[in-house]
């Protein structure tokens, strides 16, 4: 029985495999360890062992399938379940492949666009066969300012993710200040004023936003009936807010926001029936309320 059993092929097949792993193994560790001993650079030595555990189990995996290979059919079969393994374990690979060809030829952004995919924005630095390299903005840092980091973004989530394009076409996107002035304060007057600021800058905008949109119209269903700045009111628990909305390009949001605030701040310091307003809050104690903060506080 025993001797049947020794000397049966699957019984051979499967010495022949133990072996082979126990050999490789033996091999691995003594060059691992020559590695330790001898390499003194911590880079290269992660990267000599990295690269000799890769060769040994590939010459590993070779070596089993030659032992258990019979026939032509059994090389088919093997070649087959491979070919179905690798499909699963390059899923990734092949769909960020399948991703930059599409980027190639219907280009939802080039390299220079201000983009956001998913969480992710920032400007695209460069465009590689896996990966989309996007120089990040935002999170930390506000008003879409550089972080300084490089994002390397799969091409796969063109499939998967929404893709926001802030420069390609219609350059220009829609942007709100909100002051908040008393409810003292006359506020139809402060109302006039951030209009009145707002409205110069944009007389060097409307040709080229109207040339634009004209030129998008032809390619989008897009179609925008007011492009002049407005500002809106709103009545708040401390006052009258005021929200300026405009139109400015994606990358000046910071400088022009910085130079709209810093004309309504002179403006409104010259104006002394307005007041810039702020919450406030009441403390009571033992039946007496005192207020922590004015209503008021003058720019």
């Amino acid at each position: 029985m025993f001797e049947e059993l020794t000397s049966s092929p699957v019984f051979l097949q499967i010495v022949f495999s133990l072996v082979a792993i126990v050999v490789t193994y033996l091999i691995t560790f003594t060059v691992v360890h020559i590695i330790n001993k001898t390499v003194k650079d911590l880079k290269r030595k992660y990267t000599l062992r990295k690269f000799t555990a890769y060769i040994a189990t590939f010459i590993c995996i070779l070596a089993i399938i030659l032992i258990w290979i019979k026939s032509a059919a059994s090389v088919t079969t093997i070649i087959s379940v491979l070919a179905a393994g690798l499909t699963l374990a390059l899923h990734q690979p092949i769909t960020s492949i399948a991703g930059w060809l599409l980027i190639l030829v219907r280009r939802p952004y080039e390299t220079g666009d201000r983009i956001a995919i998913g969480n992710i924005s920032g400007d695209v630095i460069d465009i590689r066969l896996f990966y989309t390299s996007i120089l990040e903005i935002g999170n930390w840092v506000d008003a879409d300012q550089s972080t300084g980091r490089i994002i390397h973004c799969p091409n796969g989530k063109v499939f998967t993710e929404p893709i926001f394009n802030y420069t390609r076409g219609f350059e220009y996107i829609w942007n709100e200040i909100k002051i908040v002035v008393t409810f003292e304060s006359n506020w139809k007057k402060a109302k006039d004023i951030i209009m009145d600021i707002e409205s110069k800058d944009y007389m060097d905008l409307s040709d080229k936003v109207r040339n634009k949109l004209e030129s998008m119209s032809k390619k989008y269903m897009i179609h925008y009936e007011k492009l002049t700045p407005i500002v809106w009111t709103k009545i708040v628990d401390f006052g009258v807010e005021l929200t300026l909305r405009y139109l400015t390009e994606a990358r000046k949001r910071r400088s022009t926001q910085d130079a709209i605030c810093k004309d309504i701040l002179e403006k409104f310091i010259k104006e002394p029936d307005i007041d810039f307003a702020y919450p406030t809050y009441r403390i009571y104690r033992q039946g007496e309320a005192s207020s922590s903060a004015p209503s008021k506080k003058k720019g």
